[in-house]
Order: C-alpha cells, then sequence, then structure tokens
C-alpha cells in the first residue's frame, strides 16, 4: 500500500523536473500537520497545462525560492496565508519560528521584493501576531485564544522557580495571579516519559500551592470554553479584569486572511 510519501515521489516522476513542492504539501514535508493530504500541491513556473489525480499544479511567473525538494519554508508558509484563516496562520507560523524553521530574514526578503505573489499580502497581516515562545502549533492556538479574548497576556515557556525551589516551565505563566495553563495532548498520553513528567509537574504544583488548568486536545475543541476555563482560574486568584471578550478582535481569529486584508484596504 503507498504511503503519502510515495504519492508525492510518484508525483514528482510525472511532473517537470522543475516543479517543487509548495503550500500544505511542503509543510507536510517539513512534520507540520496542517491542511489535507490531499490535493497534493505543486508549483512550477511558466504557463504549463497538466492534469494528474490528487495533485494541484500551481502556475507562477516566478519561481519561490527552493530546493531539490521544495520550496523553502518561508515560501511555503506564504502560499499558505493566501488561503488560511487568521487563527490557522498564527498556529503554524508562531511553531515554525519555534521550532526555527522560519528565517525572518528570509520571509522578509519575499515580502519586499516579491509583493506580488500570492499570499504576500495575507503573510505580512499576520505577522504581528506570531510569537516564536511556542513550541508547537496547539500552545500557540492556545496562546491566540487567551490573546485576542481580551485576558492577561501570560508568559510563556518562561522558567518559574517554585516555593520548594522546583523549576518548571509552564505553558502559560500568569506571574501577577501565580496561576499556570498546561496544554495537554495526545503525546502527554501516549509517551510514557512524558507521561510521568506530567504527574512530577502537577504534584510541584500542589505541593506548593499553585492553582493550575490543565487545557486538553478535546477541550481546545470548543475555544470558547477553553477560555472561560482559564478566565475563571484567574478570577479565583484575584483577577479583577474584564470578562472574555468574544466579538470584535475574537472574531478576526475565524475569518481567511484574505478577507480581512480586503477589508482592511478597503477601511
Amino acid at each position: 500500500m503507498m504511503t503519502w510519501d510515495d504519492h508525492v515521489r510518484a508525483a514528482q516522476l510525472a511532473l517537470p523536473g522543475a516543479a517543487r513542492t509548495t503550500g500544505v504539501t511542503r509543510l507536510r514535508q517539513l512534520g507540520f500537520d496542517v491542511g489535507t493530504p490531499f490535493p497534493l500541491h505543486f508549483v512550477v513556473e511558466g504557463d504549463l497545462h497538466l492534469r494528474l489525480d490528487d495533485v494541484f499544479l500551481h502556475r507562477t511567473v516566478k519561481m519561490p525560492p527552493h530546493d531539490d525538494d521544495g520550496v523553502t519554508p518561508e515560501a511555503a508558509f506564504v502560499a499558505f496565508c493566501a488561503q488560511g484563516r487568521l487563527l490557522d496562520a498564527i498556529k503554524l507560523g508562531s511553531a515554525l519560528l519555534g521550532k526555527e524553521k522560519l528565517d525572518g530574514h528570509l520571509l522578509e526578503t519575499i515580502l519586499t521584493d516579491e509583493r506580488w505573489r500570492h499570499g504576500a499580502a495575507e503573510t505580512s497581516y499576520v505577522l504581528p501576531f506570531l510569537d516564536d515562545r511556542c513550541r508547537s502549533m496547539p500552545e500557540a492556538e492556545l496562546l491566540a485564544y487567551v490573546v485576542f479574548a481580551g485576558l492577561p497576556i501570560p508568559e510563556v515557556n518562561e522558567t518559574v522557580i517554585l516555593a520548594d525551589g522546583t523549576e518548571l516551565a509552564p505553558d502559560e505563566w500568569f506571574e501577577d495571579y501565580e496561576f499556570a495553563v498546561e496544554y495537554e495532548g495526545s503525546q502527554h498520553q501516549e509517551d510514557r516519559g512524558q507521561y510521568t513528567a506530567d504527574i512530577d509537574r502537577y504534584a510541584a504544583y500542589r505541593r506548593n500551592h499553585v492553582d493550575y488548568e490543565l487545557v486538553t486536545k478535546e477541550l481546545m475543541r470548543s475555544p470558547k470554553t477553553t477560555v472561560r476555563r482559564v478566565h475563571a482560574g484567574l478570577v479565583a486568584r484575584g483577577y479583577e479584569g474584564a470578562e472574555p471578550d468574544f466579538d470584535g478582535a475574537w472574531l478576526t481569529l475565524f475569518m481567511r486572511l484574505v478577507d480581512l486584508v480586503r477589508r482592511l484596504r478597503a477601511a
């Protein structure tokens, strides 16, 4: 049975040698689970018309920066932003930065020298919202929910020394309230080492009387409930600020970047 990688290699053999993977296909090659596996996305320079099953061939007047395998991560991110939602671009861009897969200088070169490229304006829109402190897409998603709902902005993956000297690095740490938020994905259950480390970490919180909120992969399917849980934890520790705001900025998270850019230009 053919794997996804086999399908990519088969498409490469059927396409001109100059074609390169782009967008979600290139990002999946780099280890980022975004979009859907099919159709495969390739880009080629020129007006080539070729139809292959489960392959979408993008044509361009000038090839984006690329290597032998596909376009660069920076070019793939630009292609992703052309069709993605603000939230998805924040998740991906932050994770790319956090894993040092995205070179800000190279990305800026594309956005400056090739402003005409599909996705360039959308990428410029999302850049101010990216955060390189996030180690994964779910962490970036959780942070976006907190920030865009108007809650206090936490420290992210910063070392915290508890009263008994234990050093931890919470996913989110609200220093003024000594309150931690931790994301727990499937890895935390499947990886035995991670699982036992989690047990020790939560025991340390309890031993030092530090409140914390666990946000699971399942809970994240309900963004508003996730934010309300974080807000309730902050209130329990003395937060007296505004309640979560699910209008305004919050709603833009779920809009396509192309629509946000269009709205900005019309303003």
